[in-house]
């Protein structure tokens, strides 16, 4: 064997060496990307489920909240039904209690015994009769 023969054995030695400590990295490498890919594809299987339930979750929720569209409707209805009967009230019944009150007050104004010789429309009998009744002065 020449110089140049042990040389190129020498070489392919080191060669041989260097590649086989690479080796070792990169079949880890490999691995890692087997488990990753791994991961991924039982990611995939979970996730198909959770998407499904999160549809129907969504789906369920929007059908409560058409049921409470339709309540709030009807509260709203029934309010506008409350304040017209309760003007109705008012002018119906109100304005009759008022005349009747205003009538009363009349009535008792002219069968109240007066004293003395002043009349009810004189000027001396006007501020005593208000504050008897406690009417307006």
């Amino acid at each position: 064997m020449t110089g140049g023969e042990i040389a190129g054995l020498i070489a392919a030695a080191v060669f041989a060496v260097l590649v086989a400590l690479l080796a070792m990295p990169i079949i880890k490498l490999g691995r890692v990307f087997d488990e990753t890919r791994e991961m991924v594809r039982q990611l995939n299987e979970g996730t198909g489920p959770l998407i499904e339930e999160f549809t129907r979750t969504v789906s369920t929720t929007n059908s409560q909240l058409e049921k409470v569209d339709g309540i709030t409707d009807n509260v709203s209805d029934a309010s506008a039904n409350v304040s017209a009967l309760s003007s109705l009230v008012a002018s119906t019944v109100g304005q009759p209690l008022i005349k009747m009150a205003s009538f009363s007050y009349g009535v008792r104004k002219a069968f109240r015994p007066h004293d003395g010789a002043a009349r009810p429309g004189s000027e001396g009998s006007a501020p005593q009769d208000a504050a008897e009744d406690g009417g307006p002065r």
